[in-house]
Parts: structure tokens; C-alpha cells; sequence
């Protein structure tokens, strides 16, 4: 089967973040595939790199970046010259992203910022990319509110 996530809480106020977490994890070792996963509202938190959890805590961030790389949660498109682009299918919402300071090399210079702090597992995009999501997956799974 073929799932897409989505994911509305951030990763340490809401058990939703571990739980989408754990069901994909699980997914994913059942054999099932993972069309992508779209961070919302305040789930857009589960990107940024500068989280610095305790060294006794789980750390969110790394969690679904390790898992990524190890089940190549990715697409791979044609560019215009037909070469292959691999990207991340960690997906954060633009919008809310914006919303909640998280941003990569687009939108810092977009918004004249002077640093980034997107994880670099994750990347930004707009909710166009949740619809695709719903459309091309078998099911979509949300966690949070």
C-alpha cells in the first residue's frame, strides 16, 4: 500500500510528531511505500536543524531525516536538460513555514533573511504538494489536530 503522511504538531508538544513516526517506521518495514511526507501548522517544527534536544531525549529532527536516507523517502524528476533530480519527499509547508520562522535558501533571500535553518532532509513547498500527496496515495494518514 501506498501512504502519504501528514503531520500537524510539532515535535515535542504533541505526541503526534512520535506517532507518525513510529507508523511509518513501521510501514515502511512491512514493505509498504511512503509517496510523501507533508509537515502542517505547527508540524512544520519537525524541520528545523537548529532543535537541540537533551542529550537523554529523542531527537525528533534527526529521527525522520535518518529514516528518509534509510528507506530513500525521495522522487526523482527530469530537470529541463533531462538530467535526474532527486529530492527529499519530507516535505514543510511554505505558509506555515513562513509563519513560524523556518526557512531555507529560497525564502531567506525571498524575505531578505540572513540565515537559513531548514533541516537538509526536509524542503519547503506549497500545500499543492499535500494534494498530490492525497491523490497519488493509496491512503492519507494525519496525525494532529
Amino acid at each position: 500500500m501506498k501512504f502519504a503522511i501528514q503531520i500537524n504538531e510539532g515535535p515535542y508538544q504533541h505526541q503526534a510528531s512520535d506517532s507518525a513516526y513510529f507508523f511509518t517506521k513501521a510501514a515502511l518495514e512491512k514493505g509498504h511505500e511512503i509517496f510523501r511526507v507533508f509537515f502542517y501548522h505547527d508540524g512544520v517544527n519537525n524541520g528545523t536543524r537548529l532543535t537541540t534536544p537533551p542529550q537523554d531525549d529523542r531527537n525528533i529532527v534527526n529521527r525522520w531525516a535518518e529514516l528518509a536516507e534509510q528507506y530513500k523517502i525521495q522522487s526523482v524528476t527530469k530537470d529541463e536538460d533531462g538530467n535526474e533530480v532527486v529530492q527529499t519527499e519530507l516535505v514543510v509547508c511554505v505558509a506555515a513555514a513562513q509563519r513560524r520562522g523556518i526557512v531555507d535558501e529560497g525564502e531567506a533571500k525571498r524575505n531578505s533573511k540572513d540565515a537559513t535553518n531548514i533541516h537538509p532532509r526536509f524542503r519547503i513547498s506549497g500545500l499543492g504538494q499535500l494534494v498530490e500527496a492525497a491523490i497519488q496515495a493509496d491512503r492519507l494518514v494525519v496525525f494532529g489536530d
